[in-house]
């Protein structure tokens, strides 16, 4: 019998019970202020306000102001004409949403309309007729002013008074922070968004290439360049540029191209030109290496050029994808030629073609550990806390499959309900591969 799949529910998040407490909170006045006010308005405005960013909030607090006010004023105006529930009257309320929105255009706060014509509705349609017009309108303008004031108030609290703007935190993304389907989980991406505005010092370290990072962490507001490319280089994703580069010389580079066309082996030749990353390769009648050609050359941040490498370049770092035993048999040359003393050189077997495997051989000071020391001091952070799915390489050792479970981590350790130093320690390197090649 099989058994049936345990559905897993969502947690509460802080947006819900902020969103539960503003409207206790307009309650709440709306009890000190007896017989005058609609707490309806109040919750309105409030509800409004709660959102994920803080920033969010104060655009959509200006937003409603502005609304209110176009409103209200474009409703007294109506009270005061004081036209009977007829359908004249109608005709006029109807005409006057063309003015109502026609002002929030002349403002240049077309953000603003919804919530103009909101006001006015609210005011016209069921108030006619009140003694005191200006007194009601005052009243729906003060509610709605209410439920601003508490939104945002809600919006701004804080469990963590003392978040920890003095550390680094750096996390890798494969079997992390990335699903199986290459997406960040909304969680995550809200939480990271709202801590890196916040002040916190993140970034992410990949075995990947920028290419194949800016895509899945396009929606994440990085503040600081990444290392990728296993710490051959450090990549601004704003200005879309290597800030550091680890390569292997020319003279090495052409004595590691002659060794890998004597074997006859397919190689990919990765050179930054002018902040361009630029692939040499050859045609090959291997079936993996045209799909893998085909499937990485699509990203617009890779150009692959298919003809010999020039003799007056560099290399960031030279990738080969062949079968198995082809480079366990070139790892033995390399090793017998000095070059695994000479570079860095690492192998694993390839998760997506089977019976294949990869070399990758860098310049021997191409570490993460080394561009993680440039980094902190570009950022002038003495603290650093590493996440990561080794066991014993990392601060934080991340045994789950738990896309989220990083981000928890990180907000632990950022935002502690309890005021603490975090300590971080040196990240120990290991020629052990912790991502797919990208």
């Amino acid at each position: 019998m099989s058994s049936k799949r345990k559905m897993k529910l969502p947690g509460i998040g802080m947006r819900i019970i902020k969103s539960a407490l503003a409207v206790a909170l307009c309650y709440l006045v709306n009890w000190l202020r007896p017989g005058q006010g609609m707490v309806f308005y109040s919750q309105l405005a409030a509800l409004w306000c709660i959102q994920m960013y803080r920033t969010n909030t104060k655009q959509n607090a200006i937003q409603r102001t502005i609304g209110t006010v176009i409103g209200a004023v474009y409703g007294l105006v109506y009270l005061l004409i004081n036209v009977d529930k007829t359908f004249v009257g109608q005709i006029i309320i109807s005409l006057m949403i063309i003015v109502v929105l026609y002002t929030t255009v002349l403002f240049k706060q077309p953000k603003a309309s919804y919530f103009s014509c909101v006001v006015f509705l609210s005011i016209v349609v069921n108030h006619v007729g009140d003694l005191n017009p200006y007194m009601f309108v005052w009243n729906r303008f003060l509610d709605t002013m209410i439920g601003i004031l508490v939104g945002i108030f809600v919006n701004d609290i804080r469990l963590c008074f003392h978040p920890d703007r003095n550390t680094l935190f750096i996390s890798g993304i494969d079997d992390m922070l990335l699903d199986k389907n290459e997406s960040l989980s909304a969680f995550s991406k809200v939480e990271l968004n709202r801590m890196i505005d916040d002040g916190m010092k993140f970034t992410i370290s990949t075995m990947r290439t920028p290419a194949s990072i800016i895509e899945p962490m396009k929606d994440v507001r990085l503040s600081l360049p990444v290392i990728a490319m296993n710490g051959a280089v450090l990549y601004d994703t704003k200005k879309h540029s290597y800030m550091k580069v680890y390569v292997i010389s020319q003279e090495t580079s052409q004595r590691v191209i002659k060794l890998i066309e004597n074997e006859k082996l397919n190689c990919y030749a990765n050179v930054i030109i002018d902040d361009m990353l630029v692939i040499y390769y050859q045609d090959t009648e291997d079936e993996v290496n045209r799909k893998l050609v085909e499937k990485l050359r699509v990203s617009p941040y890779r150009n692959y050029v298919k003809r010999p490498f020039p003799d007056d370049e560099s290399v960031v770092y030279f990738m080969l994808l062949d079968k198995k035993e082809k480079i366990d048999s070139f790892y033995k040359r390399l090793e017998d030629e000095g070059f695994t003393e000479l570079l860095r050189i690492i192998i694993y077997d390839s998760a997506d073609y089977v019976g294949y495997s990869y070399i990758k051989i860098y310049n021997k000071n191409a570490t993460k550990e080394n561009m993680i020391m440039h980094l902190k001091e570009l950022v002038s952070m003495e603290n650093v806390v590493t996440f990561g799915t080794i066991e014993g390489q990392y601060d934080v050792y991340i045994d789950t499959e738990d896309v989220n479970k990083v981000v928890r981590e990180v907000r632990k350790r950022y935002e502690p309900i309890m005021k603490h130093k975090t300590e971080g320690r040196s990240l120990r390197q290991k020629n052990r591969p912790e991502s797919k090649d990208k």
